[in-house]
């Protein structure tokens, strides 16, 4: 998986943050799989680093349901932005939000 151009890793990071402070997001492998199997997630964004418990259990899922994933920075970037140890995978439930984050992956 390739990741993103740093300066597009940072709105991207910047746009997560947000996220999770308006409570569009769902952090971590668990969380992200609950929202994949309700179908309420529109985007995945997963760890540059992302381990294959990642790439089985919530690529794979939001894949099959036609649910985008973007490769985002490392794991530990990722969770230094949320406030917590090496984040592998978030997933996104508000529109706007998803919309924002895939407008940044397309301009980089």
């Amino acid at each position: 998986m390739t990741p993103l151009p740093p300066d597009a890793a940072a709105r991207l990071l910047g746009l997560i943050g947000l996220g999770v402070r308006g409570g569009g997001v769902s952090i971590g492998v668990d969380g992200t799989r609950a929202l994949l199997q309700r179908r309420e997630c529109l985007l995945v964004v997963v760890a540059s680093d992302a381990t294959q418990r990642v790439q089985d259990k919530v690529v794979r899922l939001a894949k099959g349901i036609s649910v985008p994933v973007l490769v985002g920075p490392d794991a530990d970037s990722l969770g230094a932005r949320l406030g917590r140890p090496a984040t592998m995978v978030v997933g996104v439930q508000d529109r706007a939000l998803a919309a924002g984050i895939l407008a940044v992956n397309r301009d980089p």
